[in-house]
């Protein structure tokens, strides 16, 4: 017997008459009229070959057969919904796994408030945060081993695609204690003779490149380079030298005692940017996601950074 002889019509018109023992019980249920659900019945009663009900002019019961039929008839219908609403989710962005690339700071303060507006309205989606070097991003994305990654601007290859979010100012942290504390904004000139920590390679090069075309007396260099941005800030808030570092790390900044001060002339800025593949299609929950961040995540940067 083929199944492609049922219908899901004659299926839940079985099932429902099952459940209300009425056929004008069903007929309400399923918004028809009774004549239609008793014909629907009929129709799978004849590609069965046996009958579903026994009938009387009082009640309608299952028959013996009816009985048998039931439950694998209503576990075809369970298994009709969750595939419909399983399509839903997929049209909706509502399910699926999302892995998101980022550096420290983002990783631990924007992403997972990110992650927490957005499960608000699509709890189905799992979203798993990965930390990662700046400089390895683009090449993360690239690989695959994330759907999308958010952090400062880096060159990108060819299939990653970037799209700036929000804008940064490149900022001093120091202890309201250290000497350029008592500064409101401060030129460059004014952190030579001055310690400076750098927050990784990215961060060293950033400072460096700044003023790569200044006279040599004019140009600024880290004293020390340490990993961890969290690391940088910790120099710091101890007064044993100021860190270089972008506006949003305030998150982090500010709970432990640090102050900010800008640089001027010029001032410096960082963008930071969503990466995505350029040559492979997202997830709809990846594609979801990736909407939701570029528009919370410049919302964000204005509390914040």
């Amino acid at each position: 017997m083929a199944l492609t002889r049922y219908t899901l019509r004659q299926l839940e018109a079985f099932v429902a008459v099952a459940e209300q023992r009425s056929f004008a019980g069903a007929a309400q249920r399923m918004g028809m009229t009774a004549q239609a659900v008793s014909q629907l019945v009929a129709e799978l009663e004849a590609i069965l070959e046996f009958r579903l009900f026994e009938r009387t002019t009082r009640r309608v019961e299952l028959s013996s057969a009816g009985q048998h039929f039931l439950g694998p008839a209503e576990t075809v219908l369970r298994h009709v919904h969750a595939a419909d609403s399983a399509a839903s989710d997929v049209r909706n962005r509502a399910a699926g796994i999302v892995r998101i690339g980022a550096p420290q700071v983002l990783a631990g303060t924007a992403i997972p408030a990110a992650i927490r507006a957005f499960q608000a309205l699509r709890p189905r989606v799992v979203v798993r945060v990965k930390d990662l070097p700046v400089d390895q991003l683009v090449d993360a994305v690239l690989a695959g081993d994330v759907d999308l990654a958010v952090g400062p601007d880096r060159p990108i290859r060819e299939g990653v695609a970037r799209e700036s979010l929000f804008d940064s100012r490149w900022v001093l942290w120091c202890a309201p204690t250290h000497p350029l504390a008592r500064r409101k904004q401060l030129r460059w000139s004014h952190l030579r003779g001055h310690a400076l920590v750098a927050a990784g390679r990215d961060h060293e090069r950033s400072v460096s490149q700044m003023h790569v075309n200044a006279p040599e007396h004019a140009r600024i260099e880290p004293v020390d380079v340490v990993d961890n941005i969290s690391t940088a800030l910790g120099i710091a808030a101890q007064g044993l030298a100021a860190t270089l570092a972008p506006a949003y790390v305030v998150v982090m900044a500010r709970p432990i005692g640090l102050v900010m001060r800008r640089v001027v002339e010029p001032e410096t800025v960082r963008t930071v940017c969503l990466y995505r593949p350029a040559a492979r299609t997202l997830s709809p929950a990846a594609e979801g996601f990736a909407h939701h961040v570029s528009q919370w995540l410049p919302a964000w940067s204005m509390q914040e950074g």
